[in-house]
């Protein structure tokens, strides 16, 4: 029997069709059928064979899913050369999809059968144990080529793209999509306010200076006036300046020592500038190169325009490096960069070095520096780097003669610096006004042009025009508040708060009060919120103390007007004019300036104000 069986596979072509040794075929049948699903298992491998030849064409060498050429396949090769040529209309369709799982199904049927068999016998050795690893094999071959692509092997269409005979096509560079932006994250940021008081904010990593004003605005229920600014503030070099509205919040942050902070302050000089640029820039130290766009007129057009070249120049005290000397140079600021002469007041090349850039740096102001670096006077400014860690020796400390001449500078450094980026931040907020709805209430404008003396004696108000007859009208109104103030005072008297107790203190309730301060102190508070006309407030004074002071900024300049208490008729009032004219309380007062400029230089027109975080 087994002799018989032995001689009866010993065909080359069935060994060649089906791929398995001569061993799997000299096994007896039994219950299972096996010769007939071997035969079954032929004619579908010699189907399948066939297919594949009419669909390859004798030139073209197909390529596998992972891009390798066909090799190592006896099968397919022996029975290729028993194939006809295959015609056109098959070479056309040599790209359709072949069906591979019967050659699976039939692989995985025949290692089930010897396996049962193998189970059922018990005997190991009637099943070759050769068949079942080839079968294993074939299979985890298979697998692992279906793991790579699940597509049919078909030609590849664009060999130009391949690198190599057997390499995947490669992507041009160019033709590689941009990586996806990283969405912005959140950071904490703790920010202070004039008082101490902080408060730590959540924000984006995009955010900017003035979203974060105006999400400060909201969380501290403040008056949203555009004129909120935020701070970076350096103790330990005495140095502090505006954040631009446009610049990250983030990014600013990244540079400061651990020590520095963030404040939230009002700013009403922020873009005073646009309003107002005759009295920022005088006329002996702005100059321009082409003297034909010169005039006052076209001042604001020359800075902001990139082909323009204005200058400013002057005189500044430069502290050496290395030194605790100041030396007094003549100073040229230009697109490129601040120069200094080295020859009087020449402005030729050879005499001009570069004192700072201007790309790479920012202005700031300096808090103390006749303590700190023994400046000449309290108008310092200082040229940083704006990089993480600085020293002592990058920082250019200079000295202007006075105020003006410093704001004069500062302004100029970030026109030239940042350009029309300041004239947009500066048009932002009246365009969110004109977008806002008609429903809204309308803010009452109290600017130089809309308030005018009005006469309501007759029938119809009219405009005194007539100084002399509106300063008479101003006088006449505080008299006839004086009246009202002594009827309401004797209506009221059963009040058990007395009505003087009561005018005497009701003033500590407004933001514009700030009590007992010093005259530096109120000078300094001034000076940090904009060194604009009308800005103001009211303290205690030191030297008297029943009366007050009022601080008052006009043409950059800060001055002090007392208010002094006196009786009529047993009550007490407020006089700023020697008792011309009285009020009854200090907002009465307050409300009447900003109305009337009387013996003040201009109308009270904004309040220093201080927010608690």
């Amino acid at each position: 029997m087994g002799d018989k069986v032995g001689q009866s596979s010993s065909k080359p072509e069935n060994l060649a069709r089906t791929g398995f040794s001569s061993q799997s075929r000299s096994q007896p049948e039994h219950g299972f059928g096996l010769q007939l699903l071997m035969n079954d298992i032929n004619s579908s491998l010699e189907s399948l064979n066939s297919a594949c030849n009419m669909q390859s064409d004798t030139d073209t060498v197909p390529l596998l899913q992972n891009g390798q050429h066909a090799s190592n396949q006896p099968a397919a090769s022996s029975s290729r050369s028993l194939q006809p040529q295959a015609s056109p209309r098959q070479k056309v369709q040599r790209s359709q999809p072949v069906h591979i799982l019967p050659i699976r199904w039939a692989q995985r049927s025949e290692l089930w059968i010897f396996q049962r068999r193998k189970g059922r016998r018990g005997d190991p050795g009637e099943v070759p144990r050769s068949t079942e690893e080839m079968l294993n094999r074939r299979l985890q071959e298979e697998d692992q080529q279906f793991r790579t692509s699940s597509l049919p092997a078909i030609p590849n269409p664009f060999p130009e793209l391949c690198g190599g005979a057997g390499s995947p096509p490669a992507a041009a560079p160019s033709s590689l999509p941009p990586p996806p932006s990283q969405p912005p994250t959140k950071q904490d940021v703790k920010v202070f306010s004039e008082d101490g008081t902080s408060k730590v904010v959540e924000i984006l990593t995009d955010m900017t200076a003035r979203d974060l004003c105006q999400l400060l605005v909201y969380k501290s229920h403040c008056v949203d006036d555009n004129s909120w600014a935020l701070v970076e503030h350096h103790p330990q070099l005495g140095l502090e300046r505006c954040l631009e509205d446009h610049e990250i919040v983030v990014q600013v942050e990244s540079t400061m020592p651990s020590e520095s902070k963030f404040l939230f302050r009002k700013n009403y000089a922020k873009y005073e500038f646009f309003k107002n640029p005759v009295n920022f820039f005088p006329d002996q130290m702005v100059t321009w190169c082409q003297q034909s766009n010169g005039s006052q007129a076209q001042l604001l057009q020359n800075f902001l325009n990139s082909s323009s070249c204005p200058e400013i120049q002057g005189f500044l005290q430069v502290k050496e490096l290395g030194r605790k000397s100041w030396k007094k140079l003549y100073v040229c600021l230009r697109r490129s960069g601040l120069y200094y002469s080295t020859k009087g007041t020449s402005k030729e090349p050879r005499h001009l070095q570069l004192l700072a850039d201007l790309e790479e740096s920012s202005i700031f102001y300096l808090i103390a520096g006749k303590k700190q670096y023994n400046a000449p006077n309290d108008h310092g400014m200082c040229i940083k780097p704006n990089k993480a860690k600085i020293e002592m020796k990058e920082l250019r400390l200079l000295c202007a003669e006075d105020e003006q001449i410093r704001t004069c500078w500062m302004t100029a450094f970030r026109l030239l610096k940042y350009g029309m980026l300041l004239y947009q931040n500066y048009r932002i907020p009246q365009q969110r006004k004109a977008l806002l709805s008609p429903f809204n209430t309308p803010v009452r404008s109290v600017s130089e042009n809309s308030l005018v003396a009005m006469d309501f004696s007759g029938q119809t108000g009219r405009v005194i025009d007539n100084p002399a007859e509106a300063q008479s009208a101003a006088l006449e109104e505080g008299h006839a508040w004086r009246k009202r103030s002594t009827r309401m005072n004797i209506l009221s008297s059963q009040s058990p708060l007395h009505p003087s107790t009561l005018n005497s203190v009701i003033h500590r309730t407004q933001h514009w009060f700030h009590g007992r301060i010093s005259r530096e102190e109120s000078h300094r508070i001034i000076k940090q919120q904009g060194l604009v006309d009308g800005l103001f407030l009211l303290r205690d004074s030191q030297s008297n103390p029943k009366a007050f002071v009022l601080t008052l900024c006009h043409h950059q300049k800060i001055k002090n007007f007392q208010i002094l208490p006196c009786e009529d008729d047993g009550q007490t009032f407020f006089t700023l004019d020697d008792g011309n004219t009285k009020f009854s309380d200090l907002i009465q007062l307050v409300d009447f300036y900003q109305l009337n400029k009387g013996v003040l230089p201009c109308k009270l027109k904004h309040h220093c104000i201080r927010v608690a975080l």
